[in-house]
């Protein structure tokens, strides 16, 4: 039976084993799938040991997509632009790695929130890995114009950059910009910061949200209830980061496995699961 485990520090709160194993249940595959935890510095000998042990592929979360990233012979195009691999299997000619974390939250955002990027303005907030991540598969939708807004404006800058070929490729204006220097507002505003990991508001004017703003916050759980108190408070709808995270690995499952799981079916489970 073929093995997989998502890899982070720490990986205890992770539902993907969860997802996963409800995935296989539901396609007929018969693999397990587990948490990792490696220790801050021990992801190489970490995975090593886990691949010698067996493991066929796996996730990664933070900390540790930029180790994969480097770790990874063989990466996939939106690997290449994120800078960053959050999923990872075994070949006769070595380890593969891909991003699916931008696929994942355009599915969810198009598909389960029924809002179309194409044409739309968007904000992107956080420049850092979990941004970068996810900028590359938000512009192949064609938004009118994106802003990767970041404390740290040459961060920002230097992302979009990296992505200013992929933004022409798809009709998209790209702009760096600081935290509480954007104008106007957004058709769909991500929040990409590690705010709500502290339980804390984003760092963003009001006035980019109007009313009927869908707003994303990658995060999900109790902590990210401060961010989406404030943005309803400025009248925008608004989504956690489990849709998104149920489909990244709908995407990574396919990779393994050649079989697309019915991700619409266990983020409505998960969602039911977490209320309890």
């Amino acid at each position: 039976m073929d093995r997989y485990a998502v890899v982070g520090h720490p990986v205890t709160h992770s539902q993907s084993p969860a997802i996963h194993t409800r995935f296989a249940e539901l396609t007929g595959q018969r693999l397990t799938y587990e948490r990792l935890e490696l220790p801050l510095g021990g992801f190489r000998p970490g995975i090593e040991a886990a691949r010698a042990g067996g493991l066929s592929g796996g996730n990664v979360t933070v900390p540790f997509k930029l180790d994969a990233f480097d770790w990874v012979q063989h990466r996939s195009a939106r690997a290449e632009l994120a800078q960053a691999c959050n999923t990872f299997w075994f070949e006769a000619d070595g380890v593969h790695g891909d991003n699916t974390d931008g696929i994942g939250l355009v599915r969810d955002i198009t598909r389960n929130a029924g809002v179309a990027l194409h044409g739309a303005r968007v904000l992107l907030v956080g420049a850092g890995g979990a941004g970068a991540g996810v900028l590359g598969p938000l512009l192949s939708e064609g938004p009118a114009e994106l802003v990767l807004s970041n404390r740290t404006v040459a961060r920002a800058q230097e992302v979009t950059d990296r992505h200013a070929d992929w933004a022409k490729r798809h009709g998209a204006h790209l702009l760096a910009s600081g935290l509480m220097d954007v104008l106007g507002h957004f058709d769909v505003v991500i929040n990409a910061t590690a705010a709500s990991l502290q339980g804390a508001e984003p760092p963003l004017p009001a006035s980019a949200i109007r009313p009927g703003t869908l707003v994303v916050d990658m995060m999900y759980g109790p902590k990210s209830q401060p961010f989406a108190d404030w943005a309803r408070a400025q009248g925008a709808t608004v989504r956690d980061g489990l849709g998104m995270l149920v489909e990244q690995a709908a995407e990574a499952f396919y990779i393994w496995r050649g079989v697309m799981p019915p991700a619409a079916q266990v983020l409505t489970e998960r969602r039911a699961a977490l209320a309890h």
